[in-house]
């Protein structure tokens, strides 16, 4: 199996699971799942709403065990589309492109 350094890096700075959005049939291969099967829901998803996008993976075995809770990104994560348009203009203009299978 190949080995994966980001999540055994984790592991080293005390990461006891990760959670994040990505696509199943791709982190799946890693040993991600969906984190509704952890109780785990994602902000301002109603319940029963497609959340197939929130994956979870526990890096110590049964850490999230009894856990449930509403996860929210950073705050940092959340940008203006205004600015992120000024500080692309600071790099050489390339075509923003929308492919199949982008979440948006």
């Amino acid at each position: 199996m190949k080995k994966n350094n980001t999540l055994e890096k984790a592991k080293e700075y005390g990461c006891k699971a990760v959670c994040f959005e990505g696509n199943i049939d791709f982190y799946g291969k890693s040993g991600f799942t969906f984190a509704r099967e952890y109780g785990i829901r994602y902000h301002d998803i109603p319940e029963g709403m497609d959340d197939s996008f929130f994956l979870c993976k526990e890096l110590e075995k049964g850490y999230l065990d009894g856990v449930t809770g509403e996860y929210a990104p950073p705050e940092l994560y959340m940008v203006d589309d205004n600015d992120v348009e000024e500080f692309d203009k600071g790099f050489e203009y390339k075509e923003k492109l929308v492919l199949p299978g982008q979440l948006f």
